[in-house]
């Protein structure tokens, strides 16, 4: 039998969400919803979705290893420069090829638990260790992280807002944190719900790419965009950090379908107003009904919500699967009388709060 490298045999597989034709079958129901995944209940924009369907007429064609379109169009809607973009199937590649580049076998990095399980997995796979600070009222302890940098840290990642949490750190705090870390120490600005955000004292993490150079942020079209299918993320740093992670990205890592449907989805701006507006509804609404049930929940600041129901989560989410709603059972996280509940349409959100209703009754 052929044997894998030892990191690898420390890792987990990723646990995805279960499917609804799964809990279909598996409970005899004819309705299920799925609010498990941070997915965009609205769809996407209409204009990616006739764009997408426009480039299967060239399959046999490899696409633009380059992602020329989609990164002038980022690059002039953001006033960078086109040399500030590395593009990847997803944030999650991304985070895989910064592990890749600047992780080795008797590095450190840094990060809060509980986050995003891929930090972990992106040092991990390299043979580096993976140091886990606390959160702190389920916020990123930033000045936890700065106590443990030491001439081994050569990464730091920071979930802004945090998933599992939604709880962000704010533009001071930020700042504040950065000031405190040498420039040889690349920070990872992981901002993929960054479109949902509504509160005042988020940062703007862009303009700090003019005074710090080891800085990249890290944005998605999965979220807000509602292209999740086709594995479209970006990463905006100085020239540099972009250079040293093409030399490890793969030449045609960005499908055609998520290159085009990206800049199609860019361009409809309405869209991204509409599902903003909408989330904020629908959260609004979620907690209401969740204060009236009198259950316990994490105010988010993306497109989902931590709620505390105070029993174990594996035997509450089959309580709720078999109601027709599919969780994001806490456990997955270490949190394990919590629940992560992605924010669906209200119509979505009702089902969710009667089965809440029937479950704690």
């Amino acid at each position: 039998m052929v044997n894998c490298r030892k990191e690898v045999e420390s890792l987990r597989a990723y646990v995805p969400g279960k499917p609804i034709d799964d809990v279909k079958r598996e409970f005899n129901l004819d309705h299920v919803i799925k609010i498990a995944s941070n997915e965009n209940p609205y769809g996407c924009s209409e204009k990616a979705k006739q764009t997408i369907i426009e480039t299967l007429k060239t399959p046999s064609l490899y696409p633009d290893g380059n992602c020329t379109k989609l990164r002038n169009a980022i690059a002039k809607k953001m006033n960078i420069e086109t040399n500030q973009l590395v593009f990847g199937a997803g944030s999650d590649e991304l985070l895989s090829i910064i592990g890749r580049t600047f992780i080795g076998p008797s590095d450190e990095a840094i990060t809060c638990t509980p986050s995003f399980a891929q930090y972990s997995a992106s040092v991990n796979t390299m043979g580096g260790k993976i140091i886990q600070v606390p959160l702190i009222n389920h916020t990123y302890d930033l000045n936890g992280i700065a106590d443990q940098v030491t001439d081994r840290t050569k990464v730091i990642f920071i979930s802004n807002p945090n998933n599992p949490t939604g709880t962000i750190i704010t533009e001071k705090e930020q700042l504040e944190f950065i000031k405190k870390i040498p420039n040889d120490i690349l920070i990872v600005l992981d901002e993929a719900y960054y479109e949902f955000v509504s509160d005042e004292s988020y940062p703007e993490s862009l303009p700090l790419l003019e005074e710090y150079d080891n800085l990249i942020i890290l944005r998605t079209f999965s979220k807000m965009y509602g292209l999740a299918s086709l594995r479209v993320g970006y990463g905006i740093a100085h020239p540099k950090i972009i250079d040293y992670i093409n030399r490890v990205r793969g030449p045609f890592n960005v499908t055609t379908q998520a290159q085009e449907g990206a800049v199609a989805a860019l361009s409809d701006q309405e869209f991204v107003k509409k599902v903003y507006a909408a989330n904020n509804e629908v959260k609004k609404y979620t907690y209401e009904g969740l204060d009236r049930l009198g259950i316990e929940y994490i105010e988010g600041h993306g497109n989902f919500l931590m709620i505390n129901f105070n029993k174990p989560s594996k035997e509450l989410f089959v309580e709720f699967e078999k109601k027709g709603v599919i969780l994001r059972p806490g456990y997955l996280f270490g949190m394990d009388t919590y629940q992560r509940v992605s924010l669906g349409t209200k119509e979505e959100m009702k089902v969710f709060l009667e089965a809440c209703e029937q479950i704690i009754k």
